[in-house]
């Protein structure tokens, strides 16, 4: 079976302000050959910094002219089954010495001040661990009430040891590499606090969320190339912040200005922030990535990007801008079955289901029928009126199988329309972005709810999703 250990080695390689090139000598005398990688951890990926041959004596170099950037950084072992971890800050010439028998016990590193501190910690954490383990399983064999009271009170009371010594470490050694690790594990405290009312939920949420970044700063980079900083991060902008998208913009901005001072967090964050909202899970965060575009990458402020990277963002965003929540849908300039003329906005409706769909879509086939049923069934009686647009490029000629779809299914009681190839020849001409990219029309169906204005109060929606928000919608408002 595939085993791959992971050991701390915590490390601070020092870069003097003259020596510009480092040198990080292994020597692990149960290999004489292979090849052996310098990788750093940069979010969830052991990323490669080097690479170096095992000689017969069990000795790899790894060297070049350059610093190595601080973090936490892992020598893996011919075979990739063994990985030995260790912490860059300053210091750019050390040795470590392992034995694979026992990992812990007989490693040896030269050349690091800071690894005192570490085999302080593991020493610790190897005895504290043991015993906490035997804590835990004497609680789950426990068969009395007393004894699991006991066990679990001792169970508390090793772990309180823990997060103390721990705690300790940041406060006696603050800058060091093992605090900037410690803070990056940390989980905070809620409020020590009865969850009774909604309001106690909402002042320990508050209280949390206060104290989530404690001890982290986001202008010391060293925090980007630990395992630990990106899920802390992921479940911040994930779990712990509202997921509405004037609160996620708020939070963004508020922290770039901090990681503006440290170029790497700024590229670090603002990379994840674009690759998260370029398709974002919940509805409405899309106004993030058009935030993100407007205030950053337009403004020439991710120049690492190369150019096909800011291409696809400024794609992605340019088709996001006009359709966000809120905003008044486009336009549809378009003509129904008869070739009648039959826009968006001539439909009077309190409520208007505009769906875009392709007669060759399997989907589509599928969805449509059951879009109708429920249409016939709840929708259609509380004011909504559907507006269905043929999605098929007009070269395409599609008009035979569109009408044929709709006299079969008997939907000709929608407003079924398309785009005839002199509108479309005519808007390309004039320049402007055709219904497609005002839509972001990427998949079908695709489908949008406007409200009597025609503004857009949902979309890219289940069947499922549409029928909860629009009974939400018409429910008797509760009187003040």
């Amino acid at each position: 079976m595939k085993q791959f250990i992971s050991f701390w080695i915590i490390i601070l390689v020092g870069i003097t302000a003259t020596a510009q090139n480092f040198k990080v000598t292994l020597q692990a005398p149960q290999y004489k050959s292979g090849l052996t990688y310098l990788t750093y951890h940069m979010g969830k990926n052991l990323n490669i910094e080097d690479s170096a041959v095992v000689t017969s004596n069990g000795t790899a170099i790894f060297t070049a002219k350059r610093k190595l950037l601080p973090g936490v950084y892992a020598i893996v072992l011919p075979g990739k089954r063994i990985s030995v971890d260790f912490f860059v800050d300053k210091e750019q010439q050390i040795s470590i010495k392992i034995d694979t028998t026992d990992l812990t016990g007989k490693t040896v590193v030269t050349g690091s001040k800071e690894n005192i501190l570490f085999q302080q910690y593991q020493q610790y954490i190897s005895v504290k661990g043991k015993l906490l383990e035997l804590e835990r399983e004497g609680y789950m064999k426990s068969t009395t009430k007393k004894d699991s009271a006991l066990h679990e009170a001792n169970y508390l009371k090793f772990n309180k040891e823990l997060n103390d010594y721990r705690e300790g470490i940041i406060r006696d050694n603050g800058k060091s590499m093992m605090a900037v690790l410690m803070n990056a594990m940390k989980e905070p405290q809620g409020l020590n606090k009865k969850m009774i009312t909604r309001n106690d939920s909402l002042e320990n949420y508050y209280y949390y969320k206060a104290h989530y970044w404690d001890g982290i700063t986001l202008m010391d980079d060293r925090i980007i190339r630990t395992p630990f900083f990106l899920p802390k991060f992921e479940k911040y902008y994930r779990e712990v912040l509202s997921p509405q998208a004037d609160s996620i913009i708020k939070e963004i901005d508020y922290q770039l200005l901090f990681a503006r001072n440290n170029q790497e967090v700024y590229k670090f964050m603002l990379n994840w922030l674009t690759d998260e909202y370029m398709n974002p899970k919940y509805m409405g965060q899309d106004a993030v990535l058009v935030h993100l575009f407007e205030k950053y990458h337009s403004k020439g402020l991710t120049s690492w990007l190369n150019e096909k990277q800011q291409e696809a963002i400024s794609r992605r965003a340019y088709m996001l801008m006009s359709n966000l929540i809120g905003l008044k849908a486009a336009d549809l300039d378009m003509v129904d079955t008869a070739g009648k003329p039959s826009p968006l906005y001539k439909l009077a409706a309190d409520y208007t289901l505009v769906v875009f769909w392709d007669p060759t879509c399997g989907h589509c086939k599928t969805e449509l029928p059951r879009i109708d049923s429920i249409y016939r069934a709840s929708w259609k009686k509380h004011g909504v009126k559907m507006y269905a647009v043929l999605s098929a490029d007009a070269k395409d000629d599609l008009k035979k199988e569109w009408t044929k779809y709709i006299r079969e299914n008997k939907i000709a009681d929608w407003t079924n329309v398309y785009q005839t190839k002199e509108m479309e020849a005519a808007i390309a001409d004039s320049k402007k972005p055709g219904f497609r990219q005002l839509y972001d029309i990427t998949v079908t169906p695709t489908i949008y709810l406007l409200d009597k204005e025609k503004r857009i109060i949902g979309k890219k929606l289940t069947i499922e999703q549409l029928h909860e928000l629009l009974q939400v919608k018409w429910a008797p408002k509760p009187k003040q």
